[in-house]
């Protein structure tokens, strides 16, 4: 007999017993809760550490497109080094930034509501990842460029790209938000976490009983 999701009675409309109504209620928020800390410590494990992302092709941060000319004219000078070291502290960067994503996106799970806990049941196989950008993209921009910055000081062609960007942003030659390296790291940084948070959260959702979790197999159990 196949097993439906503690949030059945919700999602069906049965009101006929008012205490079940509320325990679905509650096992539903909490199973999402749980999902939203699992993924969240998962992705952050991730990345948040040596090659998290320069060794990981699905998040590794390229140079901006606006720069392949100019990297190609580097190369044929013979300063292929001198982009590496870019590309290489680039992803550094976003290393070094991530880890502080752990407490806010942990603050943003355990402040779910039971509202926030059906919209996301009854969405995609990315609404977790996708309630997480919501509540979270704009405080984690703030904390990552700080250290994106720190981080970057140290590569001497991050600020040439930041002067010639600037102007060619000036003339419409491209978006202001790629003009400035910094930031382009730290829109990078959170588009490959919340990435891995949304593959984190497939997999719960593809094998909730292979989590080991009663409340995560009842929520999004078949």
């Amino acid at each position: 007999m196949q097993r439906r999701p503690a949030l059945a009675l919700i999602t069906l409309g049965v009101a006929h017993a008012p205490l079940a109504r509320a325990l679905s209620q509650t096992d539903a928020a909490s199973g999402i809760r749980t999902a939203l800390e699992r993924g969240a410590v998962a992705a952050v494990g991730l990345l948040g550490r040596s090659d998290g992302f320069l060794g990981n092709p699905k998040v590794r941060i390229p140079l901006p497109k606006f720069l392949d000319d100019a990297a190609k004219l580097l190369k044929a000078t013979g300063q292929q080094k001198r982009v590496d070291e870019l590309v290489v502290a680039m992803n550094r960067a976003a290393e070094a930034s991530v880890p502080e994503a752990k407490a806010l996106l942990v603050d943003a799970a355990r402040k779910i509501t039971v509202q926030d806990a059906l919209t996301i049941v009854r969405g995609g196989e990315t609404s977790v990842t996708e309630y997480f950008s919501g509540k979270t993209r704009e405080p984690l921009g703030t904390k990552f460029l700080p250290i994106v910055t720190r981080a970057t000081e140290k590569v001497q062609l991050a600020e040439r790209y930041n002067a010639v960007a600037g102007k060619a942003a000036g003339l419409g030659l491209m978006k202001s938000k790629d003009a400035n390296i910094q930031q382009y790291i730290t829109g990078k940084a959170l588009d490959g976490l919340y990435l891995m948070i949304g593959e984190e959260e497939r997999k719960i959702r593809a094998d909730p009983v292979g989590t080991g979790s009663k409340i995560l197999a009842a929520v999004f159990g078949r």
